[in-house]
């Protein structure tokens, strides 16, 4: 498959980047990606939350928002998926065009701006799901552009999506949303997270879903600092790092390079690799890290591993590489952990910090 998307990727280049991810989710319910096999190697696989990760490969949130493949994207070989930004109202998100390709660095701008179906919609299709699945299925929750309570939001999508996630994420993140980057401070993140976690668990369920934090690569080390503090104090099940990033690299080189949004894409490695490193030490190692952002190859899974990452994701190198990526990481992943003498993956989580 990774031959013939290689043969593709040329004629879908010619499409507008969201035209062309609007035929991707076409094309997974019809099956024409296939299947892959990514957990076939029993040293991949982790209990983490009370949940089976058959391997650490997930798809991140921005790619099925709408929750409308997430088993689809199971078969690809990912040991788990997030659908979402997920808000409590739909909305259309910016004007577009709002999606870029940035093919001589291998990256993605994006302002989509929480486009989304909302809630209800979203969870109609989760409670439409096979209880028995190939891997966790997570929830990251946003805020409508309009609302002026933040954390009501976030409350009414725990409600409403809680009952059927196998986590859920609050994203505070986005550079796409004004305001949303502010709730990173110590003192609106506390409160934020408090009402969060009371609304998580006033869920009917008998083991409320574990509730994780997305931060953004472009913080200070106060703010680093604040968020590890915040996040050990409130009791928060653990972090995402990182988002998309508003830096933008001098050594960029598509004549896209300044168009307003988050960067993601090869660019974003280093800076979020150094996130999540510091954000382990902060927190020493007491939190699961789940580790995103210009993850390519199972050298640069295995290296945010190693940095502290229990779990990765990634989503733009699926644009380059194509379907058969997360297969080919965990492969990769496979024969590294061998060569380093480890028995399972989760003896390499934090191993450069030992």
């Amino acid at each position: 498959m990774s031959d013939l998307y290689g043969w593709l990727r040329p004629l879908i280049f010619r499409l507008d980047p969201e035209r062309a991810h609007g035929l991707s989710l076409r094309a997974l319910k019809a099956g024409w990606a296939g299947r892959h096999d990514g957990g076939a190697d029993p040293r991949l696989r982790q209990d983490i939350w009370g949940r089976r990760f058959a391997n650490p490969v997930g798809m991140a949130a921005g790619f099925d928002k709408d929750a409308e493949v997430p088993l689809d994207v199971l078969a690809l070989g990912f040991g788990f998926t997030e659908v979402g930004s997920v808000t409590p109202r739909p909305q259309a998100g910016n004007p577009k065009p709002r999606l870029f390709r940035l093919a001589e660095d291998r990256a993605v701008i994006n302002r989509m701006g929480f486009n989304n179906a909302g809630m209800e919609t979203v969870g109609r299709r989760l409670a439409a799901l096979p209880e028995e699945r190939a891997g966790p299925i997570g929830v990251n929750l946003g805020k409508n552009k309009d609302s002026d309570d933040a954390a009501a939001d976030y409350v009414a999508g725990i409600a409403a999506l809680g009952p059927y996630a196998d986590y859920l994420v609050v994203n505070v993140s986005s550079p796409n949303t004004p305001g949303l980057r502010a709730l990173q401070g110590r003192e609106p993140l506390a409160d934020l997270l408090r009402q969060a976690l009371a609304a998580r668990d006033a869920l009917d369920r008998a083991a409320p879903p574990p509730l994780l934090l997305k931060v953004a690569p472009d913080l200070t080390g106060d703010d680093k600092r604040d968020i590890a503090e915040v996040a050990l104090a409130e009791g928060v099940d653990g972090l995402i790092a990182t988002n998309t990033t508003i830096d933008r690299p001098a050594d960029l080189r598509s004549s896209a390079a300044g168009e307003a949004g988050g960067l993601s894409g090869a660019p974003l490695r280093d800076p979020a690799g150094k996130v999540l490193a510091d954000l382990y030490r902060l927190t020493e190692g007491r939190l699961p890290i789940i580790g995103v952002g210009g993850i390519q190859s199972g050298a640069d899974a295995y290296a945010r591993i190693r940095a502290g990452a229990s779990l990765v994701q990634l989503y733009t190198a699926l644009v380059y590489a194509g379907p058969g990526l997360a297969a080919r990481i965990n492969s990769e992943l496979s024969g590294l952990l061998e060569g380093d003498g480890f028995e399972r993956v989760a003896d390499a989580v934090g191993a450069d910090h030992r």
